[in-house]
């Protein structure tokens, strides 16, 4: 395959060595924003590409649709029709999903901190204001799941920023769980707490009693600091903590006391309080 000379540059030599370990790739304009769509794309009435909502496959060449541009193929990478997107390239972008990850991109300080204190360690790529978190694993990408945090993995585009330090741990509970929506409360009496913490009783896998500290006052922060959704809140948040904090019989009734408290503070009942939490234990199979 020749490369076309008017087409060489930093961001297409990267977007090659991307393609050639299986990372789809594909070109930003400033912003950080994709290539708008051409005109027989527009609006989508070419009806799409393959895994989109709307039907398909778009047979354009060009750089359509967003993500699902993103592509493998050196010889679309280097085709006249992304010529002229590379020349007025800003940056490079890929699929997580379509490369088996998650990217948790943490948009600032504050958020960075909480990953920290509630998320196993993982890849972690710098940005301009934080951090990427990179999972081995695919998901639903979601945005906003809580102050500063998206999630981007199928359906989403991130920027490449460079391969990061760390090792890839696997996808976690607690980060799926971002992206759950509240189920529907369901109608039993009240329990207490006691009968709700459910620990197995293994192992605990945390090394100092300073984990689960941070952990649970990370999670009455983000209860308390929420403005808007505040069930949908107070469940994921929940169920982040059961997802870390349920399997190893750590918890104590202090611990989901304080939840509790926080979430009651916020305008939650007692029994919302309670079915949020149960619906967090069935969620997780605990």
């Amino acid at each position: 395959m020749t490369q076309p000379t008017d087409i060489r540059g930093e961001h297409l030599h990267t977007a090659l060595s991307l393609a050639a370990t299986g990372v789809p790739v594909l070109p930003l304009r400033a912003g950080k924003v994709p290539f708008g769509n051409c005109r027989t794309c527009t609006g989508n009435v070419c009806g799409g590409r393959p895994n989109m909502k709307a039907a398909g496959p778009c047979r354009c060449p060009g750089v359509c649709h967003a993500w699902a541009a993103a592509t493998t193929d050196p010889d679309v990478l280097t085709s006249p029709a992304w010529a002229t997107a590379w020349r007025r390239a800003a940056a490079v972008a890929y699929h997580p999903g379509g490369a088996g990850v998650t990217v948790v991109d943490l948009d600032d300080a504050a958020a960075v901190a909480w990953a920290r204190a509630s998320l196993p360690a993982t890849r972690t790529v710098p940005t301009t204001r934080g951090e990427h978190w990179i999972y081995r694993g695919t998901m639903q990408g979601s945005n906003a799941v809580r102050p500063g945090v998206d999630i981007k993995s199928l359906m989403a585009y991130a920027r490449w920023l460079g391969n990061g330090t760390g090792a890839t741990a696997a996808l976690p509970d607690a980060v799926r769980a971002l992206s759950v929506k509240t189920p529907p409360t369901t109608s039993r009496a009240p329990q207490r707490l006691s009968g709700l913490l459910r620990g197995h009783g293994g192992e605990c896998p945390h090394r100092t009693p300073t984990y689960l500290e941070r952990g649970i006052a990370m999670a009455v922060q983000r209860i308390t600091e929420t403005r808007s959704a505040v069930h949908a809140t107070v469940y994921r948040t929940f169920l982040a903590v059961l997802s870390t904090h349920g399997r190893c019989g750590c918890l104590t009734d202090t611990h989901v006391n304080r939840l509790f408290t926080a979430a009651q503070a916020k305008g939650e009942t007692p029994r919302h309080c309670t079915d949020a939490w149960t619906n967090a234990l069935t969620t997780l199979g605990l």
